[in-house]
């Protein structure tokens, strides 16, 4: 079994700044990439950012300059750094992790439950 637990998700003023953690536990062999998607109401589920296990990251177009992936392989661990936070960043983030469990042929999708971010005055 493997689990994603997501934590910093919470309400911020627009232009400040939140720092979002995912750790992936339980009988994994090897973690190939994590990432994060967000839905917001009304949208379709999208791709926020990716790093692999080799440290290639990527992002979507809207959040170039203000969001910032970075992993902790020891911890098995993704964080999202998210400044100049805007109103359309408002949604429901989730952690994703494509990973190799223990005793499996192939890897697998992992998803968390999802933290809600908000940016309101």
């Amino acid at each position: 079994q493997v689990q994603l637990v997501e934590s910093g998700g919470g309400l911020v003023q627009p232009g400040g700044s939140l720092r979002l953690s995912c750790a992936a536990s339980g009988s994994i062999f090897r973690v190939n990439v994590m990432g994060w998607f967000r839905q917001a109401p009304g949208k379709e589920r999208e791709l926020v950012a990716t790093i692999t296990s080799g440290d290639s990251t990527n992002y979507a177009d809207s959040v170039k300059g203000r969001f910032t992936i970075s992993r902790d392989n020891a911890k098995n661990t993704v964080y999202l750094q998210m400044n100049s936070l805007k109103p359309g960043d408002t949604a429901v983030y989730w952690c994703y992790a494509w990973v190799m469990p223990w005793g499996m042929k192939e890897a697998m999708n992992y998803w968390g439950e999802g933290t809600l971010v908000t940016v309101s005055s």
